[in-house]
């Protein structure tokens, strides 16, 4: 089997819409996906239906993983939850959800300012234009607008090569000259939100140096002692040596080992199933989960 268990579509900062997110991953030779984008659910129903409508034509046996990568904040240090099955309706968790949304389209808008101070001539109608929300939008209407938008916005501008590029302290990397702030759940009430919907935790590639300071492998340890289930090991942003490292950290705090692919479509150069889970942890994660069970095609 051949398991990715981390993609992103349109409805966050994604390329694909779900639909041919799902259409691209059964090409992609993959028997389980999982769509998680930014602290939303809004492309599950798309992909759900394009799941259903790809076995129909071709007999295709993909199965979907629901879930979300969750904007968390620890010490001051940013990090992303993966939240795996979880039932989607439970209001605590969707209310946070929601909070973390909402506050995405001002943190951007704030974010252009500073891009503009810095001589950067970006614009929020841009910006809204690459996320796929109105202008005159004041929230992004379940579509989660990102720091991935502004860096497209600064690529078609010419001033980066890249969307990674942008991600330095230079522009809006954490920390950055046009880094700002944004509503972002605490990690250990995520793992206690997501766990009272039903849902599994894994703490999404939390060796990637790039994105900014690492959450200091002691509150990873607090983090499984309250009931985190796993850390993302095999990821495009760690090498070799990180993700022994993190394996033998996982192995000590009995957490699960996650591989996937971050996919983003074309904003990214990772390829769906470039990284993959091992069969029996994806069987684990769906034993634990009691809020939604894996979609198959059937």
């Amino acid at each position: 089997m051949r398991i990715d268990l981390h993609t992103h579509s349109t409805a966050s900062d994604g390329t694909d819409t779900p639909a041919e997110l799902v259409r691209n991953a059964a090409a992609a030779g993959l028997d389980v996906v999982a769509l998680t984008d930014h602290d939303t659910v809004a492309g599950h129903p798309e992909a759900t239906e394009a799941l259903r409508t790809l076995h129909r034509l071709d007999g295709s046996r993909l199965t979907l993983v629901t879930g979300a990568e969750l904007s968390c904040r620890v010490g001051g240090v940013s990090m992303h939850m993966l939240a795996y099955l979880f039932d989607p309706a439970e209001p605590e968790l969707a209310r946070e959800r929601e909070l973390v949304r909402d506050d995405r389209v001002p943190r951007a808008k704030a974010m252009i300012a500073k891009l503009r101070d810095l001589g950067v001539p970006v614009t929020w109608e841009q910006v809204a234009r690459i996320a796929g929300v109105p202008a005159t939008a004041a929230t992004g209407g379940g579509i989660s607008v990102g720091r991935p938008h502004l860096a497209a916005a600064m690529v078609e501008l010419g001033v980066v090569a890249t969307v990674s590029d942008a991600f330095t302290d230079q522009w809006l990397a954490d920390g950055g000259r046009a880094y700002a702030e944004k509503h972002e759940l605490d990690p250990f009430d995520a793992i206690r939100l997501v766990k009272a919907a039903g849902g599994v935790t894994v703490f999404a590639h939390p060796a990637a140096a790039k994105r900014g300071r690492l959450v200091p492998e002691d509150v990873i340890a607090e983090l499984a002692a309250a009931g985190l289930d796993g850390i993302e090991t095999d990821h495009m942003d760690h090498d070799e040596d990180t993700r022994v490292r993190l394996r033998g950290l996982a192995a000590e705090l009995g957490l699960l080992t996650t591989g996937s692919s971050d996919y983003h479509g074309s904003r990214k150069t990772c390829r769906l199933g470039e990284y993959t889970t091992d069969p029996e942890v994806y069987r684990e994660i769906s034993r634990r989960a009691t809020g939604a069970v894996p979609i198959s095609a059937i």
